[in-house]
């Protein structure tokens, strides 16, 4: 990947250095506000607001692409389990209007009750206790420069980058 390239997310501009892999069709970042370590999103490279919009093909690619971090993923955390998920409109969750996949690696004892998770995943996304409107993973120009710097910082991110 060129140094120059950008990636759209939503109505968000993400640089190459912020990406740890790119497919013909899709794309992956390290989470900004992981709810468990090693939490990254596998995301289409054409802005799709919705599942049932994407073609064939980058349903394919992205999970496909889902497929073979995870498995990456699941090993370099020693998870026993992975929680993959699509936040697919407004009342599901999804704070930005792109489609993308959440990886979690998951472990024994990671969150109390095993459900609790999902309460963990709305808090995080959520700047406002009445409504889940304000994206806190990626939110404005400094928080993609705060993506950037972190990925170049982060060894998770590095080996990612060495490893897929």
């Amino acid at each position: 990947m060129s140094t120059m390239a950008t990636f759209r997310f939503g109505q968000h501009i993400v640089k190459s250095s912020a990406v740890f892999l790119k497919t013909e069709l899709s794309f992956a970042l390290v989470n900004r506000k992981p709810v468990v370590p090693g939490h990254v999103l596998v995301c289409p490279l054409r802005v799709v607001e919705r599942f049932r919009d994407l073609r064939p093909d980058e349903v394919a690619d992205l999970f496909m692409t889902t497929q073979r971090i995870a498995d990456v993923i699941e090993k370099h955390f020693q998870a026993s389990s992975l929680t993959i998920a699509i936040q697919d409109g407004p009342e599901a969750g999804q704070t930005v209007k792109h489609v993308h996949v959440h990886v979690l690696p998951r472990k024994a004892g990671d969150f109390d009750k095993n459900d609790s998770i999902y309460d963990e995943v709305r808090f995080k996304c959520c700047t406002s206790s009445s409504s889940c409107t304000t994206c806190c993973h990626i939110h404005s120009d400094s928080v993609i420069n705060d993506i950037l710097s972190s990925c170049k910082s982060n060894l998770d991110c590095l080996f990612l980058k060495g490893t897929l």
